[in-house]
C-alpha cells in the first residue's frame, strides 16, 4: 500500500517542478544562446572563419552548463536551490551544445568520413576525449526523465554520476584545444575542479 501512495506523491512532486515560475525562464535562457548564434548563422555575423566561432561557441556554452549543472548542489545547500530544481533541464543544455559541438565538427572539419574520423581518433587526443565525454552524457540524456528514473531507481543515480567523468574529460578536451592560449581553460578547469573536490568527503565530511 505505502508503495502505491508513493507514486502519485512523486508524480506531484516533478510536476511542481516543471511547473515551477521559473521553469520557463531558465528555459529560455539555455535557449538564448543558440537563438543568438542561430541568428549569427542566419545574418552572417559569426566573422572570417564562422565553423572555428561556431565551434568555439557551442563548446563553451557545454561547459558552462556543465559548470552550472556541478554547481546545483553546492548552492541548494547555501540556500539556493533554484538551480537544483532546475538541474535536468541544465543537464540537457549541456548534452544539446556538446551535440551542437560534435555535429559541427562532423559536418565541416571531417565531412562525415569514417575514415577521417578513424584518422583524427588516433592523431589528436583532444577528439579522443571530447568524443569520449559526449559519449557518457548519452545515457545521462537519455534517461533524464522521470520514467527512466522510477524504472532504474537507486540506479539512475549511480548511472548520473557519470558526470564526474564527463567533467575532467571536458578539461582535458579544452586544454589540449587550448594549446598557448590556456587562460579560459585553465579557469575552467579551475571552476570545475573545485566543484568536483567538494563532493569528496573529506571536504564535505561524508559521502552523498
Amino acid at each position: 500500500m505505502s508503495s502505491v501512495a508513493e507514486k502519485p506523491s512523486r508524480s506531484r512532486y516533478y510536476s511542481r517542478l516543471k511547473s515551477g515560475p521559473l521553469f520557463w525562464p531558465i528555459f529560455m535562457l539555455t535557449s538564448l544562446p543558440f537563438l543568438v548564434l542561430l541568428w549569427q548563422v542566419l545574418s552572417n555575423q559569426l566573422g572570417p572563419d564562422p565553423a572555428e566561432a561556431l565551434m568555439d561557441a557551442t563548446g563553451e556554452w557545454a561547459l558552462r552548463f556543465l559548470v552550472v549543472v556541478l554547481l546545483a548542489r553546492p548552492a541548494s545547500q547555501w540556500g539556493w536551490p533554484v538551480l537544483f530544481r532546475h538541474r535536468r533541464m541544465l543537464g540537457l543544455a549541456v548534452f544539446f551544445y556538446a551535440s551542437l559541438h560534435l555535429l559541427v565538427f562532423a559536418q565541416v572539419y571531417i565531412g562525415w568520413s569514417a575514415e577521417i574520423l578513424a584518422e583524427e581518433l588516433t592523431e589528436r587526443p583532444y577528439v579522443i576525449v571530447g568524443v569520449a565525454g559526449w559519449i557518457l552524457l548519452l545515457p545521462l540524456a537519455f534517461t533524464s526523465t522521470n520514467n527512466w528514473r522510477r524504472r532504474l531507481r537507486q540506479h539512475w543515480r549511480q548511472l548520473h554520476r557519470l558526470v564526474y567523468v564527463v567533467a575532467p574529460l571536458v578539461v582535458l578536451h579544452t586544454l589540449w584545444l587550448a594549446r598557448s592560449d590556456v587562460g579560459d581553460a585553465l579557469f575552467y578547469a579551475a571552476l570545475l575542479a573545485a566543484l568536483l573536490l567538494w563532493r569528496t568527503p573529506i571536504v564535505r565530511g561524508r559521502v552523498r
